[in-house]
């Protein structure tokens, strides 16, 4: 019987042996186990249906210590309300979502066993893990289940999960990059000492170095490889171990199999006295590879970057004003704690602890890292603000509206971990061109072993290593997915969430683009366009407006108050529904609204230049008694970067249009200034969608952009969508992609899709290639093996290197301080 533990693979006990004090049952076989938490974790997979987690594995996994029952106790607590404020989002009744950490994974058969082992359970929704992040999502009922009972679930099966803390996670990351070092400074200290004897051998004038002398040599680079082969190989011998559990072939075959070759001939010769050795070759192969790993690792934590910097940026702590607005003593708490409708102050420099809107002050905001607007937005009473976000130049006072996962902060970051869950198609196929690359690889390795073992057996060997090596796909596995990844962290940056996987390569294919108009085109909302000036100059034709709509909430009345800080006071305010607003001001009646019912108003006669005036706008007049003063043109303006994107989409080889349920009139203004030629108007949903069908039935690529919510059938039809709209309303949309940032990003997106897949080409044919030309190489004996070793890792290194230039240069749209190109 096995004397290592079933689970674990830790020694048990002689006196746990026989009889089996803990037995596990697998598969009509009786295993021991060295404790009773690693039985009953054992027994929770089995009997759950998940025993082919122990296939999967590629290493036991780490000792199950039971749950302590004060331990139990306090996942309770986890169940309060005010507890799961900071990581858990409440759905539509009693749906809920909850970000958590996961201690203990250790490759991808741990994913599977967690995420299979949380939806089996009643009220589980979903459960997903991201294998880069240890981050998991669980979506469940709470009136089926409660989160303890989530996290005990975990608990059971070997695991520890916690409410996500990116402290938590970047020690993790921390330790897995130094259990990497000390793997990589092995190798290298082993190569530099066993060069040291190697050297002088190739160098040496022959008999210099006598025999006595060279065998010393070979024993002590024996002894001196063997840490590289016992401990910095690990990593290759678990990826070997469990691809062929999977019944499949990976890059880590190739590689093991040289090592492990090079290495048992090389202690053949030595114990025999006569033949090559490769010591040297194995040692900086190892090293080569792990050190490429190794960049290529923190090459992928950089790309990824985008969302661990998102949430970082919310502060640890906030300044609480209690007692606000009676007391203004602020009181430091940290934000877990923190409780919608409770009044914080965010000093200059400070960020926002969670989304809220401005009750006292003025200033300005720096939300470039959550929508890519790079220009400080100005910040006012009444003002929303965005958590995570800088506060410049002023303090203010803010009432928190949104906490926790419920931010528009926390739904940015659902759209990224559901961005690096999805794999696209491109990366898949080139996993499986790898596999059959390998199998490939290993049959020509024979080939050669065979050849020349015919013909030159004392080759048959180095030859063998050199095939195995120069050749092993790691470059060509690397190819597609570095390039998908930096393009992502790319656009996440410039505002644009690549929600689905697919969503790069079918942009890059996009030779049409539909916009929406309202809201996506334009800002969704009333602002000021135009003042005719009668018997007042404009600027106090505008504050005289701006009084006498203090009173109002209609969204005229909030366009014609934006930009005025000092308006005169106004009394005696009277409302007509539908009519207008009047008010006195400096003791003269005044009335604002319709130019009809302004009419009945004022004795005057309406002037003629009135008549015709701003035609699609709504035009809303100003008189006293006895004389017309102002009128103002409303309308819904252009977004400042629309005409910049529009013209470097057009500039990329893009037909844009417009789609909309707007008047023609109102479409028709909008794409005379943008310059677009195809409008539809007036278009009900259905129309929209028959729309996008008759332009795909003619062999047209679809990107289409809305903002989600009346486009969501067509969103659905079009080939590619991107949602307008932000955080948390954004990860309800079904669009491919989400934009939170400036129009420009739809641009900056589809020219950086181009790029990536340019990239991804480039790097595929380079890992091809290189592989195809150096084969015939190693084959003839031109390539010695630590030559192949070389070779290998600066063909990964190139690819990788490749990908991170998506990351640099400038943005596809230059803008200045207006949002014009």
């Amino acid at each position: 019987m096995n004397a290592n533990c079933f689970h674990c693979g830790l020694p048990v006990a002689e006196a746990d042996l026989a009889p089996v004090r803990y037995p596990i049952r697998y598969r009509n076989v009786e295993h021991a186990a060295c404790c009773t938490g690693c039985q009953a974790v054992a027994d929770t997979i089995i009997h759950s249906g998940l025993d082919s987690y122990y296939d999967q594995r590629d290493r036991p996994a780490d000792r199950a210590e039971p749950l302590p029952s004060e331990l139990a106790e306090q996942l309770k607590l986890y169940d309060l309300p005010e507890v799961q404020q900071s990581f858990v989002r409440s759905g539509e009744g009693s749906i809920r979502e909850a970000a958590l950490l996961l201690e203990g994974i250790s490759c991808s058969a741990c994913i599977w066993l967690n995420e299979r082992h949380l939806q089996r359970l009643p009220g589980v929704i979903e459960a997903s893990v991201n294998y880069t992040t240890r981050r998991a999502r669980v979506i469940w009922d709470d009136s089926r289940i409660h989160l303890s009972d989530l996290l005990e679930a975990v608990a059971a099966i070997g695991y520890r999960a916690h409410p996500y803390d990116p402290g938590r996670q970047q020690a993790l990351h921390e330790k897995e990059r130094k259990q990497a070092l000390n793997r990589l400074w092995i190798a290298g200290l082993s190569m530099m000492q066993v060069m040291m004897y190697a050297v002088p051998v190739y160098m040496a004038d022959p008999g210099t170095v006598t025999a006595e002398m060279e065998r010393l040599m070979q024993y002590a680079s024996l002894v001196l490889t063997l840490p590289v082969l016992l401990y910095s190989c690990l990593p290759f011998y678990r990826g070997v171990w469990r691809d062929l559990q999977r019944g499949r072939v990976g890059m880590d075959l190739p590689v093991t199999l040289g090592v492990v070759t090079a290495f048992a001939g090389s202690v053949h010769a030595t114990w025999v006295g006569h033949g090559e050795v490769y010591y040297d070759s194995v040692s900086m192969f190892v090293f080569l590879l792990l050190g490429g790993r190794y960049l290529e690792a923190a090459a992928r934590r950089k790309t990824g970057a985008a969302a661990e910097s998102l949430v970082k940026l919310i502060p640890a702590f906030a300044h609480h004003l209690p007692a606000y607005p009676a007391g203004r003593e602020p009181h430091a708490v940290a934000v877990a704690r923190l409780a919608v409708g409770d009044t914080v102050l965010v000093k200059p420099g400070e960020s926002y602890p969670a989304d809220g809107r401005v009750l006292e002050g003025a200033g300005h905001a720096n939300e470039s890292l959550l929508t890519g607007e790079s220009r400080p937005i100005s910040k006012q009473p009444g003002d929303p603000v965005v958590g995570g976000a800088i506060n410049v130049d002023a303090p203010l006072v803010v009432r928190i509206e949104r906490i926790g996962e419920s931010t528009q902060l926390a739904g940015i970051v659902r759209l990224l971990d559901k961005a690096l869950a999805d794999k696209p198609r491109l990366a898949q196929l080139a996993d499986q061109v790898a596999g059959w690359f390998v199998a490939a690889l290993l049959l020509t390795a024979a080939a050669a072993w065979w050849y020349w073992q015919g013909r030159d057996p004392a080759h048959a060997l180095p030859i063998t290593v050199a095939v195995l090596v120069i050749s092993c796909p790691c470059a060509l596995s690397l190819a597609t997915p570095a390039a998908l990844a930096t393009a992502t962290g790319r656009l996440a940056r410039a505002g644009l969430l690549i929600t689905r996987g697919r969503a790069l390569e079918t942009l890059a294919r996009a030779d049409t683009v539909i916009f929406d108009k309202t809201g996506t085109l334009t800002l969704g909302r009333p602002v000021l366009v135009d003042t005719l000036p009668l018997a007042l100059d404009a600027h106090h034709a505008h504050r005289l407006a701006a009084a006498l709509e203090t009173a109002s909430e209609h969204p005229l009345a909030q366009a014609l108050r934006d930009g005025v800080d000092n308006a005169p006071a106004a009394q005696n305010f009277s409302n007509y529904p539908g009519g207008g607003v009047e008010a006195e001001v400096a003791g003269v009646r005044c009335r604002i609204g319709h130019p009809a019912f302004v009419a009945t108003f004022c004795q005057e006669p309406a002037p003629a230049t009135l008549t015709g005036w701003r035609n699609g706008h709504t035009v809303v007049a100003l008189a006293d008694g006895s004389r017309w003063l102002a009128a103002f043109a409303l309308g819904d303006a252009i977004r400042p970067e629309a005409a910049a994107t529009v013209a470097a989409l057009r500039a990329a080889g893009c037909e844009v249009h417009i789609l909309s349920g707007d008047a023609p009139s109102a479409c028709q203004a909008v794409a005379t200034t943008l310059g677009i030629e195809q409008v539809r108007a007036q278009a009900t949903p259905a129309d929209k969608l028959a729309y996008v069908q008759a332009l795909q039935a003619q062999g047209r690529r679809v990107a289409m952009v809305g903002d989600g919510v009346n486009d969501a059938p067509v969103l659905a039809a079009a080939d590619v969508s991107i949602a307008v709209g932000g955080g948390a309303e954004a990860a309800q949309s079904a669009g491919d992609a989400v934009l939170v940032g400036s129009l420009t990003a739809v641009a900056e997106g589809l020219i950086t899709a181009r790029r990536s897949q340019g990239v991804v080409v480039q790097n595929l044919i380079w890992a091809l290639g290189y592989n195809l030309i150096a084969l015939p190489f190693a084959w003839l004996g031109l390539v010695t093996p630590w030559l192949a070793s070389l070779g290998m890792a600066l063909s990964s290194l190139l690819v990788v290197g490749n990908a991170l230039r998506l990351a640099g240069g400038k943005p596809v749209i230059a803008t200045n301080d207006t949002g014009q190109k």
